[in-house]
C-alpha cells in the first residue's frame, strides 16, 4: 500500500491538455490499483462559519448510525434527531452538505476526468463521533480492518470510490490499511470463504451463487452474487479475530484540512482515531475503470472462474 501525494500545483490542470488527460488517466490508476491519493491541503473550499456549525452538532443515536447522512438525489439527511432539532440548525446542515457533495463531484468530474459522467452519485457523510473507543456492533465497528460493501445498496461490480476531509481543527484522523485485496482475498478464498464452482456451474449466476457459499438464490435481481460475496467478506474480515490480530498493518494519519480519496472495496482499512470529518462516496461503473484488472469483480471472477454479475 503507499500513498500518492499531490501537491496545490497539481490539483487544477487545464483539464483539455493532453498532459492533463494522461495525468487524470495515471491518477485513476493508481487508485484503481490500491493507492490512496492525499491532498495535505483540500481541494475543497469549506467556509469557517460553515466548519464551526458543524463542529457543533451532534447526532441523533450513535449507536444506531455510525454517521449523519446526505443524500443528494432525494436532498435528504439521516442521523439527525428532526423532531426534536431546530429547523433552521437541520436546513443549514443539509445545505452545507449539499454544497460539500457538489463541490466534490465539480473537482473529482475534472481530476479524474475518465470517469467524468460515469459514475453513481451515492451518499456523502458527516462523521460528528470520536472514533476511539466507540461502543458499536461488531460489524459496525470502524476500527477493524474491513472492505467495504453495502447491505441495503448493492454495486452489481461498480467500484466503491470515497473522498473524505478532515474537518477537525486540531487533530488528525488516523487510519490503518491492510495488504492489497488479491492477495488478502487469496488468503481466504477458496478455501475459507469462497469456494471456486466446480465446472459443472458454469456461468450461471445461481450456481456461483451456491457455490460461493451464498445460500440460497439470490434474493433479486438487483443483488447478485458478487455483491452477496462482498457483503460477507466485509463481515469475515470483520469477525476473524486471527486476521484482525495478525495482519499487516500501515498506519496513516491525515492531519487538520486535509483531504484523501481511495477504492475502499478493494482497501482494507480502519479508523482509529478522529472526529468531525466529511465524506463523499460514488459508485464507479466498471467500463469507465482504465485499470480493471485490479477491480474486485475481476479478482472473484478469476477466482470462482465464472461471472459474478
Amino acid at each position: 500500500m503507499a500513498i500518492v501525494t499531490i501537491s496545490g500545483s497539481e490539483v487544477s490542470p487545464a483539464a483539455a491538455s493532453g498532459a492533463a488527460r494522461a495525468q487524470a488517466a495515471a491518477w485513476c490508476a493508481q487508485l484503481e490499483a490500491g493507492e490512496i491519493l492525499y491532498f495535505p491541503s483540500s481541494p475543497i473550499a469549506l467556509a469557517a462559519d460553515d466548519v464551526s456549525f458543524l463542529l457543533g452538532q451532534q447526532q441523533a443515536d450513535s449507536s444506531l448510525h455510525k454517521n449523519i447522512a446526505y443524500k443528494p438525489a432525494l436532498d435528504v439527511l439521516s442521523g439527525v434527531a428532526t423532531k426534536t432539532a431546530d429547523a433552521a440548525a437541520v436546513d443549514r446542515l443539509r445545505g452545507i452538505m449539499r454544497g460539500y457533495s457538489a463541490a466534490v463531484v465539480a473537482f473529482l468530474g475534472e481530476f479524474l476526468s475518465p470517469y467524468a459522467k460515469r459514475w453513481q452519485l451515492d451518499y456523502a457523510s458527516f462523521r460528528p463521533q470520536e472514533e476511539a473507543g466507540r461502543d458499536l456492533p461488531l460489524r459496525k465497528r470502524n476500527d477493524l480492518l474491513h472492505t467495504d460493501a453495502f447491505p441495503t445498496r448493492p454495486t452489481r461490480g461498480a467500484r466503491i470510490l470515497r473522498f473524505f476531509t478532515n474537518i477537525h481543527p486540531e487533530r488528525t484522523r488516523d487510519w490503518v490499511v491492510g495488504e492489497p485485496f488479491r492477495a488478502m482475498v487469496g488468503r481466504f478464498a477458496p478455501g475459507e470463504i469462497a469456494p471456486r464452482p466446480d465446472s459443472s456451474a458454469g456461468a450461471a449466476v445461481k450456481s456461483v451463487g451456491r457455490a460461493l457459499g451464498l445460500g440460497k438464490a439470490v434474493p433479486s435481481l438487483k443483488r447478485t452474487p458478487y455483491d452477496d460475496f462482498m457483503m460477507r467478506f466485509h463481515n469475515f474480515l470483520k469477525e476473524n479475530a486471527r486476521f484482525q490480530a495478525g495482519s499487516e498493518k500501515y498506519p496513516f494519519q491525515f492531519p487538520p484540512g486535509s483531504s484523501w480519496m481511495v477504492y475502499t472495496d478493494t482497501v482494507p482499512h480502519a479508523v482509529l482515531a478522529g472526529q468531525y470529518a466529511l465524506e463523499q462516496t460514488l459508485l464507479v461503473a466498471p467500463e469507465a475503470l482504465v485499470a480493471p484488472e485490479h477491480a474486485p469483480l475481476t479478482v472473484l471472477e478469476q477466482i470462482a472462474g465464472a461471472r459474478l454479475v
